[in-house]
């Protein structure tokens, strides 16, 4: 009766019945319940803590059989690469994580927290160690709390750290879709090039709204609180591009002294690590992407350089991206204890 509420217990008997009287409808019945057992089955497993740090057991397996095979080529490419050059890779992560904080300045300023570049610091770096636990949440959860101390509500800061991840990966897509085309170590990707217009049309303001809040209604978070703007959007995708350059520039120094072109040698350097990354961030129950970032690295950098000399440029790098997000959270920290001690002297009790 269309008087009663959708999922009344006289729905439900209704539609029962309705249904067994149609052919095959049992049989539709059992397998939407089998594939509703499978999917909580697949849920379960990919939340076990078991599951999660068996696949990075595995990963770290591979990874160290990888090495030893190679680990001739890698000890002589890590010579060749260099303390000096190392660190000018460590500059270029920097730079690299500087763009971000101001992508998640920008984000947060949209959504109407605007705030200076230490308090967003703080929230963004501090929080962010959280992706080195399987799983993508918990950078999220610890962004929300850091932020609640500068008076920025909670759903306001996780929506700005979920459309943070959310342009970082479209742009990795979209940076590794025009760059890895023009590579000539990338010669057997170029048909990606042709997934590249429509992810430009995805970003289109009004229509990356829509996908925002359709993202959001799946997660069960709560919509935006107001729409993005081209500016926000744009100036956000700025600073995604120019954050995937600088990551991509730390591979092309450690790669060109082992023989990556020195002209499209960047396209592809830049382009690998964007799509590597974007490939380890799709894998959420692995920590910050451990195993798949390396493989996908290796795919794209051993063609040009050799195997070996790839798999020290993407040890060095994975190295070089832990020390950046640990170099960057710690000078966080240590000014917010600055601030609080600097408060708590100029407070009439102190």
């Amino acid at each position: 009766m269309p008087d009663r509420p959708v999922g009344s217990s006289v729905d439900v008997d209704s539609g029962d019945h309705a249904a067994g009287d149609q052919p095959g409808a049992r049989g539709v019945s059992a397998a939407q319940g089998r594939a509703s057992s499978v999917r909580a089955l697949t849920v379960r497993l990919a939340g076990s803590r078991l599951v999660r740090w068996g696949f990075v057991a595995i990963t770290v397996g591979i990874g160290v059989y990888a090495i030893s095979d190679h680990w001739a080529a890698v000890r002589v490419a890590l010579d060749k690469i260099g303390f000096g050059t190392a660190v000018e890779a460590l500059l270029c992560v920097l730079l690299g994580l500087a763009a971000l904080l101001q992508m998640f300045r920008v984000l947060l300023g949209a959504l109407g927290s605007p705030l200076p570049v230490r308090a967003s610091a703080q929230i963004l770096f501090i929080g962010q160690l959280g992706k080195y636990l399987p799983g993508s949440v918990w950078p999220v959860l610890a962004q929300m709390e850091l932020a609640a101390a500068h008076q920025v509500p909670r759903r306001r800061s996780a929506s700005a750290s979920i459309l943070t991840m959310l342009l970082s990966l479209l742009t990795g897509i979209l940076v590794g879709l025009v760059m890895l085309p023009f590579s000539k170590g990338a010669a057997p990707y170029r048909w990606v090039f042709l997934f590249a217009p429509a992810l430009l049309v995805c970003l289109y303001p009004r229509l990356l709204n829509r996908i925002i809040d359709r993202l959001l209604r799946l997660a069960r978070r709560p919509a935006l609180e107001q729409p993005l703007t081209g500016r926000a959007v744009a100036t956000a995708l700025g600073w995604g591009i120019l954050m995937w350059a600088f990551y991509g520039l730390q591979i092309w120094l450690m790669a060109e002294p082992l023989g990556l072109d020195s002209g499209s040698g960047v396209l592809l350097a830049i382009g690998a690590f964007a799509f590597a990354w974007c490939a380890g961030f799709l894998v959420i129950f692995l920590p910050a992407g451990a195993g798949v970032r390396e493989y996908v690295l290796l795919l794209l950098l051993g063609p040009p350089i050799g195997f070996g000399a790839a798999t020290a440029v993407v040890l060095v790098s994975r190295v070089l991206m832990t020390l950046g997000d640990l170099v960057t959270a710690g000078t966080a920290a240590w000014f917010a204890r600055r601030s609080r001690s600097a408060g708590s002297a100029a407070s009439p009790g102190g």
